[in-house]
């Protein structure tokens, strides 16, 4: 019986949210143009899903977050491993970062149309810029974190070039640390999908953005809560590959 009193619980919970969230609209506390209630979801979705537009907004954002979170992720665990491991390239790059951590992702967003134009190069660039930063600090921080006692180690057995500290010693000792970055950054990288398109480009985005205008809110609703059912199977999907990842560890 106690096995199943957190997932009871977690849906009772859901449940009174739903009948809340539903008694809103209907008692008219906020009209229902500004908030629909649940009920009124499933029409919606349906006729989102037959007009074909659910699809190509899904598979546009898809294919943007898809291909900014591994241009990002890998140019972070790529700079930031080099910066983690030669303290010239920390010292020299300090103040870079220093000026360009801060500035967020939606202030590129007139250099991304400048450069690559309204398409989906642009929506790419700005969730990559997301990404970098996050994945960057977790690579950096988890191989300074290294012992230094492996370091020895290595030395020890002959890993003195810097490629065989790295391949042989500092990435599998940092690989934990680093995948809690790319974890954090699939995040991140879905928050920025709809600030990437919404200038324009074809996705989830552009068509919240669409459905907004014209006061289709259940449209709008329909898009985030697939964004959160999304979100929840890639993290799902990327934890069990963390595991086979790190399976060494069990």
């Amino acid at each position: 019986m106690t096995s199943l009193r957190a997932p009871a619980l977690a849906l009772a919970g859901l449940i009174v949210f739903l009948l809340i969230w539903e008694a809103i609209p209907y008692f008219g506390l906020v009209n229902p143009a500004f908030l629909p209630g649940p009920s009124v979801l499933p029409k919606a979705f349906w006729r989102e899903v037959t007009s074909g537009a659910w699809t190509a907004a899904i598979l546009g954002s898809l294919w943007h977050y898809f291909v900014g979170l591994f241009l990002g992720s890998a140019l972070g665990a790529a700079f930031g491993t080099l910066v983690g491991m030669f303290k010239i390239a920390e010292e020299a790059t300090a103040w870079v970062v220093r000026v360009l951590r801060p500035i967020p992702g939606l202030a590129w967003v007139p250099f991304a149309i400048i450069w690559f134009g309204v398409n989906p190069s642009a929506a790419v660039f700005i969730i990559a810029i997301g990404v970098f930063w996050i994945v960057f600090f977790a690579a950096q921080g988890a191989i300074k974190g290294v012992d230094r006692d492996l370091i020895e180690v290595a030395d020890a057995f002959g890993f003195r070039s810097s490629w065989q500290r790295l391949t042989k010693i500092l990435l599998p000792a940092a690989m934990p640390g680093i995948l809690v970055g790319v974890r954090t950054a699939l995040g991140q990288a879905w928050m920025a999908v709809v600030a990437a398109e919404i200038f324009g480009v074809a996705g989830v985005g552009q068509r919240m953005m669409q459905a907004s205008s014209l006061l289709a809110t259940d449209i709008v609703v329909i898009y985030m809560l697939t964004m959160a059912a999304l979100y929840g199977l890639l993290d799902t999907i990327f934890v069990a590959v963390q595991a086979w990842v790190l399976r060494w560890k069990a």
